[in-house]
C-alpha cells in the first residue's frame, strides 16, 4: 500500500456544519463543468464554481438541510439542484439562468434580489430525510427521485405536471413506492443487474445490502403501500425487498455500512452486462463485487469508513473506489486491488469525489 501527497488542493471558504450526504459535484447551472454543491444546518445551500474559494452563489432552504443533489429530476432535459431539509422541505433551484446573467457581468459572485434567491419549487414531503438519489430505477429513461429516512424507510417519486401545463413550478412530487427495511439505510444507488437492467440497491449493516424492486412497472402489480422487513426466503410483501448478506470476516453484525454502484469496467470490459458495485463498513472492510454476487477483492483497513464513491482517478475509463475515513485517512482502489492512500489534514464530516468544473473538469475530492 502506497501513500501520497496531492499537493495542487484548493482551499474553499466555508462557516457552518453539514451532514454526510449535503455535499455533491454535479453540473449545477448545464453549462458541461461540475460544480461543488453545499447545504449547511442553517439552511444556506452554496454552490461553488471553478477554482474560486467564494461561493459563487448562495440560496436559503427552509430548515436545516440533510441531502442536497444534482440532476434532471423534472425530466425536462436540464439538471436542477435539489435540497431536502430534516423537517422534509423539498427545494428545487434552476441556476441556468443565474449562469447566463453571469456571463455578461463583471463579478462572478451574484447580487440578486431576495426574490431571485427564492427556490422555484417547494414541497413537504415526509420528514427525517438522510439520503436522496436522482435516477432511472426501473428503467424507463425517466428518473425517479429516491429518499432514504432514518426510520429504515425508503421512498421512491416522480416528478408529474398536468398535460396541458409547459411551467415545470406546476408539476409536484408523485409518490410511486415505500418500503421498509431491516437496518439503517447509509447509502442509495443504482447497479446495472445480471439482465443489464437498473437495480435500485440499499445499504444494510453489517456488510449487506438490499435491492428494491419497482413493482409499478408490472402490469398486475397492486398500488403503492407500506411494505413490512424483509426476511430471507418469506412471501408476502416484503419480497419487493430482496436481502442479501455477503459473505467474509464481519465483526459487527449491525456495523455501518455505505455501496457506491455503476462502477465503471472501462470501455474493454463493457460488454458484459453485470454491473459492479462496492461495500464499505465502519470496522474498515472494502468489498468489490459483481451483480451475480462474485466477490472479486476484499480488503481490511484499521480506520473507520464513512463514505464510498467512485472516480476515474487514472484516465482510463475504468473508475476506482474512493473510500473515506472519519479522521481523514483516504484510499483509492483500482479493479486489480492496487491500493493507495492519502491522508487529509484534518477530520472529515462529509466527503465526495468526481470531476470538478475548472477549465476542463478534473478528478477531485472534497
Amino acid at each position: 500500500m502506497r501513500s501520497l501527497n496531492y499537493v495542487q488542493r484548493v482551499s474553499l471558504d466555508f462557516v457552518g456544519t453539514l451532514f454526510p450526504h449535503a455535499i455533491c459535484l454535479g453540473d449545477a447551472d448545464n453549462d458541461s463543468l461540475n460544480e461543488l454543491v453545499v447545504g449547511d444546518t442553517s439552511g444556506k445551500l452554496l454552490v461553488y464554481k471553478n477554482d474560486d474559494c467564494r461561493p459563487w452563489i448562495t440560496r436559503t432552504c427552509v430548515g436545516m438541510l440533510t441531502c442536497v443533489a444534482v440532476g434532471d429530476v423534472c425530466n425536462k432535459g436540464k439538471n436542477l439542484v435539489v435540497a431536502v431539509g430534516a423537517e422534509g422541505w423539498f427545494h428545487l433551484f434552476d441556476l441556468t439562468a443565474a449562469n447566463a446573467s453571469k456571463a455578461d457581468s463583471s463579478s462572478q459572485h451574484e447580487l440578486l434580489s431576495s426574490d431571485d434567491q427564492k427556490p422555484f419549487f417547494t414541497q413537504h414531503i415526509p420528514a427525517n430525510t438522510k439520503v436522496i438519489l436522482i435516477s432511472d430505477i426501473d428503467g424507463d429513461g425517466r428518473c425517479e427521485l429516491v429518499v432514504g429516512y432514518t426510520d429504515r424507510v425508503v421512498r421512491a417519486f416522480r416528478w408529474e405536471e398536468p398535460s396541458d401545463s409547459s411551467d415545470a413550478g406546476s408539476g409536484q412530487l408523485v409518490l410511486l413506492k415505500k418500503w421498509l427495511l431491516e437496518g439503517q439505510v447509509d447509502s442509495l444507488s443504482v447497479n446495472p443487474g445480471p439482465e443489464g437492467l437498473p437495480e435500485l440497491m440499499v445499504s444494510q449493516p453489517g456488510c449487506g445490502y438490499a435491492i428494491l424492486l419497482c413493482s409499478w412497472t408490472q402490469q398486475d402489480s397492486s398500488s403503492s403501500g407500506d411494505e413490512g422487513p424483509a426476511t430471507p426466503g418469506s412471501e408476502g410483501p416484503s419480497r419487493d425487498v430482496v436481502l442479501h448478506l455477503t459473505t467474509g470476516r464481519i465483526h459487527n453484525k449491525n456495523v455501518s455500512t455505505h455501496l457506491i454502484g455503476s462502477i465503471s469496467k472501462g470501455s474493454k470490459e463493457e460488454s458484459s452486462k453485470c454491473g459492479l458495485f462496492a461495500l464499505c463498513t465502519l470496522d474498515g472492510t472494502l468489498k468489490l463485487m459483481d451483480s451475480s454476487e462474485q466477490l472479486l477483492w476484499s480488503v481490511q483497513v484499521d480506520h473507520q469508513l464513512f463514505a464510498l464513491q467512485k472516480l476515474d482517478v487514472t484516465g482510463d475509463g475504468r473508475e476506482e473506489v474512493v473510500a473515506c475515513a472519519w479522521d481523514g485517512q483516504t484510499y483509492i482502489i483500482d479493479h486489480n486491488r492496487t491500493v493507495v492512500r492519502f491522508q487529509f489534514d484534518e477530520n472529515v464530516n462529509a466527503f465526495c469525489a468526481g470531476e470538478r468544473g475548472f477549465i476542463t473538469s478534473l478528478p477531485a475530492a472534497y
